[in-house]
């Protein structure tokens, strides 16, 4: 026998549950809250879930979320477009962003290497990154990926298809490659990281050895 009063109950909480860090608990708690609300309250919460799946887009540039094909940061004419930091996911921009202390533009792999989850290079938008620096317009890029192992097999793998690339593109002999300062702990995602810890990290970062 279920131990919900009402398999509609049972099925709402399922989906609640189904988010990452979601118990059935809070999962539970989510849902009756939810149904103590107007009608008109629940039916605006799901429409702005079903418009983030259809209307959401990613810039064609840099990947990160945008409601138009290029994103804000990408289309501001005040931002360094000569500089480039090479982030994991979405939410890393979003860190990078309200630090205050960069002015360059981003690209958004969308993961990192992993052979242990089956995560190869082909699998994040590695290539799309060397299509912008072989346009010869950039002058450094920052790699700002988590200080683990799967970031730093990672990072050594683009600074070798960087490197790759001087054969036919002189330009990008002359790139500037540097990662963020280890004032970020070794093994921190940089969603986690404290604001300005995360902005001394970006303002006083490295050259990337290889």
């Amino acid at each position: 026998m279920s131990e919900y009063p009402s398999q509609i109950l049972e099925q709402a909480v399922n989906q609640m549950a189904s988010l990452p860090g979601v118990g059935r608990r809070t999962a539970l708690r989510l849902v009756l809250h939810l149904l103590r609300q107007s009608d008109g309250d629940v039916q605006a919460f799901a429409n702005a879930f079903v418009r983030l799946k259809s209307d959401v887009l990613y810039c064609r540039e840099c990947h990160n979320i945008s409601d138009t094909e290029l994103c804000p940061i990408c289309a501001s004419v005040r931002r360094d477009h000569a500089t480039i930091c090479v982030v994991e996911n979405v939410q890393d921009v979003m860190s990078i962003e309200n630090t205050g202390q960069y002015n360059g533009v981003y690209h958004v792999l969308g993961g990192i290497i992993s052979p242990m989850e089956g995560v190869g290079p082909k699998d994040i938008e590695i290539d799309s990154l060397m299509e912008r620096i072989a346009g010869g317009e950039i002058k450094e890029i920052i790699l700002a990926l988590p200080t683990t192992m799967e970031g730093d097999t990672t990072n050594f793998y683009i600074y070798r298809r960087i490197r790759n690339l001087e054969s036919g593109h002189p330009e990008a002999a002359q790139l500037k490659i540097s990662q963020i300062a280890r004032g970020v702990a070794v093994g921190n995602q940089l969603e986690y990281t404290d604001e300005i810890t995360l902005g001394r990290s970006i303002v006083n970062r490295t050259e990337f050895k290889g």
